[in-house]
């Protein structure tokens, strides 16, 4: 078991919970248009933010988004390390450093002190696209060894200064060689892992990549905190994590789908159906099973564990709560509303019966 760190009241590591990071992609500079992404972000689920600190005007607006955020606050810090200074001086709960682009041990070491006054960790995160020249193999490419090599010399720096505060990630574009590094790494050090597939891409592939690359590390029980990396609304990156992670139930939040990919037998407009159910129930955040099939051949069997199912018929549908029909030969045209109206109803329900 991996040793604990705490951001921010977050706790990362040990036995807790898998913690779901993103990163905003707005000008740090513009407090309001941050604050608003965090927002967001903390609505879907985010429970630990980073921000990029580019410039010292970035990190003069890190206390006045501090104070208008209720998750922890993460300096992304590359190149210059008065910026990593600044951020600690603002107040954020972690920095994050690359290894590839602050060497100087003196810098590293002004960072490291101001960092253990101030009670915060430090993710050493190499990635495979920024490694230092003297880490890359004899044509220049990036491999696993080299990010992990890059990643323990900063490691030891940092522990030669008496600081174990340390969360370690290690990321590349390639899949295959960052479950090498992470498969690597853990044989070396036992601080916390933060994972993730760098520049995964957009939403659809970057989805697939990181489910796969994310997917394998939980599996083999490497990974203490993550995100997924995609081109967009970084809100995306918050559901996919939390797929990824109900998908291993590794943590459920909001709901689980089970839908039918559809054949010859349905005669409802399933695709549609399923996206807008899904669109208008985006802001469920309980835990809650839903099928949506599109006829009854494997829909019943498939969908036994549901709490709430949905059976498609000839230009109608079923709906059950357990099992149990509840409405019956609802017309296509109102299986969207009908089926949503279900479902709001059974979780206020549910949350009265809770108390």
């Amino acid at each position: 078991m991996r040793c604990v760190v705490t951001v921010g009241g977050i706790k990362i590591g040990g036995d807790n919970p898998v913690v779901v990071q993103s990163m905003t992609n707005t000008d740090t500079r513009d407090v309001d248009a941050t604050v608003s992404q965090i927002e967001r972000l903390q609505e879907a689920g985010c429970e630990i933010v980073r921000v990029a600190v580019p410039d010292d005007a970035a990190a003069s607006a890190l206390p006045a988004i501090k104070r208008r955020i209720d998750i922890p606050l993460v300096a992304d810090i590359h190149f210059d390390h008065h910026l990593a200074l600044a951020s600690i001086d603002a107040g954020v709960d972690k920095l994050r450093l690359n290894p590839g682009n602050i060497t100087d041990p003196e810098k590293i070491e002004q960072v490291v002190r101001a960092a253990r006054q101030a009670g915060i960790p430090i993710r050493v995160g190499a990635n495979s696209g920024s490694l230092a020249a003297s880490f890359l193999d004899e044509n220049g490419h990036a491999t696993a060894n080299g990010m992990v090599d890059s990643a323990l010399k900063e490691i030891r720096l940092l522990e030669g200064l008496d600081f174990t505060d340390i969360v370690v990630s290690l990321k590349a574009t390639d899949v295959m060689m960052t479950l090498a590094a992470y498969r690597r790494i853990v044989r070396e050090v036992n601080y916390p892992l933060h994972i993730g597939i760098t520049e995964a891409g957009t939403p659809w592939g970057g989805t697939i990549k990181s489910a796969v690359g994310i997917g394998i590390l939980l599996a083999e029980g490497l990974g203490d905190t993550l995100r997924v990396s995609l081109t967009g609304d970084p809100v995306e990156e918050v559901r996919v994590a939390y797929q990824i992670l109900s998908a291993l139930d590794l943590r459920q939040r909001g709901i689980s789908y089970r839908v039918c990919p559809t054949c010859g037998r349905t005669r409802i407009d399933l695709f549609n159906i399923a996206n807008e159910i899904q669109e208008r129930l985006a802001d469920v955040t309980e835990p809650l099973v839903i099928a949506l099939m599109g006829c009854i051949v494997n829909g019943i069997g498939e969908a036994k564990d549901a709490e709430i199912s949905l059976f498609g018929g000839e230009k109608s549908g079923t709906i059950s709560i357990a099992g149990q029909v509840v409405k019956r030969a609802v017309p296509e045209g109102l299986l969207v509303d009908e089926f949503v109206a279900t479902v709001r109803a059974y979780l206020q329900e549910r949350r009265t019966a809770d108390g």
